[in-house]
């Protein structure tokens, strides 16, 4: 250990030759007279302005600068209300111009524009306003370098026009959609990026170096800003939706259809320059993408994605250290399953949410001038009951099964010299009942040295879990991280330890505990173009896991990937390579004290795309693995499309199918639930993905996305476990045998959405699903994808109505 922390004090104190690189600046112009934001270049106002030119090609060819016949020219001037950016695109023909229109915040085949502002000049965080060749916006939040948040949202103006030498844009970035420092001279971080989809060519105004680790850090420069006073920044989004469900129980006392109306608003006020408070009251989010359900064979749960724009917009601040997974607030009350215990005879769980309601939810969050980030987030979720109903005397009786439930999150996040970074991070759950409390915190730090080549990051964390009924259960874990991120060739070592008594699963997500891990990563990766490809690169991990106490080796695990761009046709490819040492897991079984040893397996595959500017677009996967035991084998395979019928309209598909033959696992536990079954299987699954989009133009569009998930699981041997965790002959006879698998899930989206003003849109949404899980396995896909529509169907018919108030809009009309 001593040896390995000196390696890490070396990597911070070493050094680079890279050059220091060319900062571009560009001067903005202050005007008294703002230009009519309407595509068109032609206003007095843009006359003597200086020109932000000679873009420089980051992909396909790094370096590369831009062609005269194609180059870039931006403008930026400002006033006391906003900053405008001015911009052509030149083209030797308007047919190079991609423009397929789509909805807000969605960019597909398009040529784009973007301005990628660092307010505060910290080289850290930044703000991007993006707008295509067809006018679609698109915004985002940068961190840590260059992490994209595409969530967040803003209200802003823009405009383009194309014509034969190609198309211009205009942009209104008003100061209530920045935060920026009080001071009288203002110099910004400034970069924008250009898309040329026909030659699938991004391009930057201040080179990026893609051997550099980083993007906020590699900005030029804007000047010339003085005597701008950031604005009041408040806005209110109230709204009002409606909702009819139908699903048909077809039980005596409960209806097949219900309605219900909602009401609420979320608020955005900026505190002052620095920080800014948002919050939802009563939120409603009925109308986002329904969950990939899946048939979970493992002992742990499943992470879903987070689709609630509250809890994914503007929350970098606060998924520092990973401790942070939004989908535990609103989500299934702690005692959910309670409800199914102590039933009295002839009594049913007629009702029994699987989500909690939220009351309100709040965040604060922004950076003062000395670089100090500041985050606050809390949230209240009200109490969650079932309902058990006596089947004969239709009397029924509520059991709790969440009680008042607080969430809150506290971040101090200080931005050091070299981009780096350390942060105190703060998570605390309050249940007002009988349940424990949970407390999770510690410190993170990202350290890089002068020339940004070296990186030496990590955390330290402690958990506590509060019970009223017996002793603090106190755990901790830690992470090392240290590595060269500069140059072609980068790597990274990692050490991980989590004791058995962790736990940051009440407001962040943790598969298992106990375990002492290390990762070693390196890269090579060549950006000059050669014969045949424009870009090719090398990757190279191996992972050695143990349980930490009592110490016992787990896993041994070596991959490799070769990827690469083809010089013809921009094609892009992947090699893979795996191999898996034999191991013991400690989790599989589902019970504490018992281990199953795993096979050793290998693996090989590969995946293939083409050019995404094409009409059609798609491409394939295939890996497959072979297991040293029981000649078990599996592999998953996966094609995809896109098919663009015009810029309004396109559709496409993926399909994925991975079987798994005479794989082993965890079956079932005895009828005294003290021994594990394990059993030899065939599982086959298949998902299936359809999507559909219709825009009529770049505020009003229909999307549809249907979903068939069919997993198949058959059993074929059982075995009991010896106790050093190998298969043996099975000598159990009391557990059900009967416990083959047919899970079916359906879902459709369907959502047409209209920005009928900036910041304010109508939408109009169908979510039509059903689930199934027998045990009885069924073959043919087909017959399954039937069965679905034969089962019971819930369906969901809304309308939601969101309205965007700005305060400065108010006061200016009060007074004109």
């Amino acid at each position: 250990m001593p040896r390995f922390y000196t390696l890490l004090f070396f990597i911070l104190i070493s050094f680079s030759a890279i050059s220091q690189p060319v900062i571009r600046k560009l001067a903005a112009i202050k005007t008294t007279v703002a230009p009519k934001i309407d595509g068109s270049l032609d206003d007095d106002v843009w006359k003597n302005v200086p020109i932000a030119t000679d873009f420089v090609e980051l992909n396909p060819t790094s370096g590369r600068h831009e062609k005269p016949e194609e180059r870039t020219e931006i403008k930026i001037i400002y006033d006391n209300e906003a900053i405008y950016v001015g911009a052509r695109m030149y083209e030797t023909s308007a047919d190079k111009v991609a423009r397929e229109l789509t909805t807000r915040d969605n960019i597909a085949n398009d040529d784009f524009l973007g301005i990628v502002l660092d307010t505060y000049l910290d080289r850290i965080n930044g703000s991007g306003f993006y707008v295509t060749a067809a006018g679609v916006q698109f915004d985002a939040k940068y961190s840590n370098q260059g992490n994209e948040d595409p969530n967040w949202n803003s209200v802003w103006i823009s405009k383009v026009k194309v014509d034969n030498q190609g198309w211009t844009a205009e942009f209104k970035i008003p100061y209530s959609a920045l935060r920026f420092a009080n001071k009288e001279v203002q110099t910004w971080g400034l970069n924008f990026v250009r898309k040329r989809n026909f030659e699938q060519k991004q391009l930057f105004w201040n080179e990026i170096d893609p051997k550099k680790n980083g993007f906020i850090n590699q900005e030029g420069e804007l000047t010339g800003i003085e005597k701008v006073t950031p604005p009041v920044r408040l806005a209110f989004y109230p709204y009002a939706s409606t909702y009819v469900n139908h699903y048909p129980y077809n039980t005596t006392g409960v209806k097949n259809t219900t309605n219900s109306f909602n009401g609420g608003m979320d608020v955005k006020y900026g505190i002052n320059a620095s920080f800014t408070l948002d919050m939802t009251l009563i939120p409603d989010f009925g109308q986002v993408q329904s969950d990939n359900r899946i048939l979970n064979l493992t002992p742990f749960e499943v992470k879903y994605n987070e689709n609630r724009p509250f809890f994914t917009e503007g929350t970098e601040l606060f998924n520092k250290g990973n401790l942070f997974y939004s989908r535990r607030v609103g989500g299934q009350p702690i005692d959910y399953n309670n409800a199914y215990d102590n039933l009295a005879p002839n009594e049913a769980v007629i009702k029994n949410p699987t989500e909690t309601k939220l009351y309100n939810a709040t965040k604060f969050s922004g950076r003062m001038a000395n670089g100090l980030g500041i985050g606050v987030f809390n949230a209240v979720s009200a109490p969650a009951y079932a309902t058990i109903q006596d089947t004969v005397t239709n009397t029924s009786r509520k059991v709790q099964t969440s009680p008042v439930t607080n969430y809150n999150i506290i971040v101090l996040d200080q931005n050091l010299k070299n981009n780096s970074a350390v942060t105190f991070i703060n998570t605390n759950v309050d249940r007002f009942g009988k349940d424990y409390n949970a407390d999770v915190g510690g410190f993170v730090f990202s350290l890089n040295n002068k020339k940004n080549s070296y990186n030496l990051s990590g955390f330290a964390m402690m958990s506590n879990l509060f019970y009223t009924d017996r002793q603090t259960t106190t755990g901790y874990s830690y992470e090392i991280n240290a590595g060269k991120t500069l140059g072609n060739f980068t790597w990274n070592i990692i050490e991980d330890l989590v004791d058995s008594k962790y736990s940051s699963n009440d407001l962040g997500i943790m598969f298992n505990n106990n375990y002492f891990d290390h990762n070693i990563n390196m890269y090579y990766n060549s950006y000059k173009p050669k014969r045949y490809f424009t870009s090719w690169g090398i990757y190279g991990n191996v992972y050695y896991s143990r349980r930490y106490k009592p110490s016992a080796y787990q896993t041994l695990n070596f991959n490799s990937e070769y990827y690469f761009t083809t010089k013809k046709g921009l094609w892009r490819g992947y090699i893979d390579l795996s191999y898996k040492a034999a191991g013991n897991d400690f989790y599989e079984p589902r019970v504490a004290g018992l281990v199953y040893q795993t096979p050793a397996s290998a693996g090989i595959g590969g995946g293939i795309n083409s050019n995404r500017a094409k009409r059609f677009y798609g491409g394939i996967f295939y890996f497959y693995r072979k297991i040293d035991r029981l000649s078990g084998y599996g592999y998953d395979s996966e094609a995809y499309y896109t098919f663009r019928i015009s810029n309004k309209f396109s559709f496409g598909q993926d399909v994925i199918y991975s079987p798994r033959i005479n794989y082993t696992g965890f079956s079932t536990l005895d009828s005294a639930g003290t021994t594990p079954i394990f059993a030899l299987r065939n599982v086959h699954t298949i998902e299936n993905i359809f999507n559909l989009k219709y825009t009529f133009n770049n505020t009003m569009g229909l999307t549809l996305r249907a979903r068939h998930y069919w997993s198949k699981l058959n059993n074929k041997q059982f075995y009991n476990l010896s106790p050093d965790g190998a298969l043996v002959d099975l000598t159990s006879t009391n557990f059900n045998h009967d416990n083959d698998q047919n899970f079916n899930t359906w879902n459709l989206d369907m959502i047409y959405a209209w920005v009928f003003s900036p910041g304010s849109e109508l939408s109009l949404a169908w979510k039509g699903s059903s689930q199934t899980n027998t045990d009885q396995a069924r073959n043919g896909y087909l017959y399954n994808l039937h069965d679905t529509f034969t089962q019971p169907q819930n369906n969901n018919f809304s309308i939601k109505v969101l309205y965007y108030i700005d305060y400065q809009s108010l006061r200016k009309k009060k007074h004109a």
